[in-house]
C-alpha cells in the first residue's frame, strides 16, 4: 500500500495554481504562468483613447475588449492595474503584473527589454486646427519653427524629435517638441493655440474627429503606417507569449478580432492577420 505525502497549509495555493494551470493547457494547448492563479493581471495606461481610457469610472477602448477575449481563452478572468506609461515596463520587470496591454509601439529599444506579441498594425498622422493658422501641411518643412504636442513617451514623440533634428540638419528652425501625459491634454493644447499640430495614431484621430466635430482636422498623408504594436511579456516568458498568440489565433479563426475592430471603427489595414 502506497502513502500518500502529508500536504501542509501552505501547499494548497500551490496545487491550486498547478491545477488552474493545467485547466488553461487544456483549453490552449499552452498554460502560462501568472502572478495569482485564475487570473491575468495587466498593466495598462488608460489615457490613450480609442485603446484604454475611462469612461464613466470604467475602463473601456479597444485593448480592454481585446484583454477580456483573450482571458476567456485562457480561462483567466482579466485584472487591470492602471498606471502611468513609464511605469508600465518596470511594474513587468518587477513581476508586479503578467503583461502589458496598452497599444504598446513595438521599438528596439522596448524588444530589449520585453518580448512582444504583436496583434495591430497602425499608422500616424498630424491633426491641426481647423483653421489652422500656421499653415501646417503635414510631417514636412511646414513644421519647423512650429509647436508639435505629443504623449510623453509615446512613439510620437520620437517622431516629433526625428522632425525636428531634420529641420536642425536642414539649416531651418527647430520644431517645438511640447510633451504633454495624455492624447487628450495634447489635443487640447492644439485647441487652445499652445500647439501648432500634435502627432496621434490613426485610430485616435478618428476618435477625436469623431467626438469633438468642427475642431480639428488632418494635415498631410498618414505616416509610418505599418507601426506595430504589440502586449509586452518578461523576456523570455515563452509559454505566456505562447498563450496570447494561440487566443489571438483562435479569435481571429471565430471572427471576435474582427468584431473588435469593427466595433471601434478601425480602419481594415489595422489588421495583422488574414
Amino acid at each position: 500500500m502506497t502513502t500518500l505525502p502529508r500536504l501542509s497549509l501552505r501547499s494548497i495555493p500551490l496545487i491550486s495554481a498547478l491545477l488552474a494551470a493545467q485547466f488553461v493547457n487544456a483549453a490552449t494547448d499552452v498554460a502560462p504562468p501568472v502572478i495569482t492563479a485564475g487570473q491575468l493581471t495587466y498593466g495598462t495606461a488608460a489615457t490613450f483613447a480609442p485603446f484604454e481610457f475611462q469612461a464613466g469610472g470604467k475602463l473601456t477602448g479597444f485593448d480592454i475588449d481585446l484583454i477580456e477575449a483573450i482571458g476567456k481563452k485562457l480561462a483567466l478572468k482579466p485584472i487591470a492595474m492602471n498606471m502611468e506609461f513609464q511605469g508600465l515596463i518596470p511594474a513587468l520587470q518587477g513581476q508586479r503584473i503578467d503583461l502589458i496591454n496598452s497599444a504598446m509601439y513595438m521599438n528596439e529599444a522596448r524588444a530589449a527589454q520585453v518580448d512582444f506579441v504583436p496583434y495591430l498594425r497602425i499608422g500616424n498622422q498630424v491633426v491641426v486646427t481647423l483653421d489652422n493658422p500656421e499653415k501646417v501641411t503635414g510631417r514636412d518643412n511646414s513644421l519647423c519653427g512650429k509647436t508639435v504636442a505629443v504623449t510623453l513617451g509615446g512613439i510620437e514623440e520620437t517622431y516629433a524629435r526625428q522632425d525636428d533634428q531634420r529641420c536642425r540638419g536642414a539649416g531651418l528652425q527647430p520644431v517645438k517638441v511640447q510633451t504633454l501625459p495624455t492624447a487628450q491634454t495634447t489635443a487640447l493644447s492644439l485647441r487652445q493655440g499652445r500647439a501648432d499640430a500634435i502627432f496621434d495614431s490613426t485610430p485616435g484621430v478618428v476618435q477625436l474627429l469623431r467626438e469633438v466635430p468642427d475642431v480639428y482636422k488632418t494635415a498631410g498623408p498618414e505616416f509610418e503606417s505599418d507601426t506595430r504594436i504589440g502586449m509586452a511579456v518578461t523576456k523570455g516568458n515563452t509559454a505566456m507569449s505562447a498563450a496570447l498568440q494561440g487566443a489571438l489565433k483562435e479569435m481571429v479563426a471565430d471572427g471576435t478580432y474582427k468584431q473588435i475592430i469593427e466595433k471601434w471603427k478601425f480602419p481594415e489595414t489595422v489588421s495583422l492577420f488574414e
